[in-house]
């Protein structure tokens, strides 16, 4: 089975993760097939990048998201326009969106201190 998870970076007390698709078996900075973007929860709030395009493509394959990117794609709507996009909204329109709504967040490019 393939999922789409999270693969830590980053420095130690200072973790960024990407998004990738890899394998169920794989170790978690093992193998994996694709990057579909990253993720920074050290941001206030936390910075998500990703290629909505490639995530559309590899749900439509069958991958599955982890618990955890499952909750960050319900945060940000990427849920909600899969399933819009599975009823036959055009992909273009949903993306247009996703842009927008990511250039909406205001985001602090300051990470915070713990």
């Amino acid at each position: 089975m393939v999922r789409i998870r999270l693969r830590r970076t980053g420095l130690r007390n200072q973790p960024t993760y990407r998004i990738m698709v890899a394998d169920k078996e794989a170790p978690r900075d093992g193998r994996f097939l694709e990057i579909l973007g990253s993720y920074n929860p050290r941001t206030e709030p936390f910075t998500l990048e990703v290629d909505e395009g490639k995530v559309y493509e590899w749900l439509g394959k069958g991958a599955q998201p982890s618990e955890s990117v499952a909750k960050l794609f319900k945060s940000v709507g990427l849920t909600d326009r899969y399933a819009r996009f599975k009823a036959g909204e055009k992909l273009e329109t949903l993306l247009e969106e996703s842009r927008q709504a990511f250039a909406d967040r205001k985001v602090d490019d300051r990470t915070r201190r713990y």
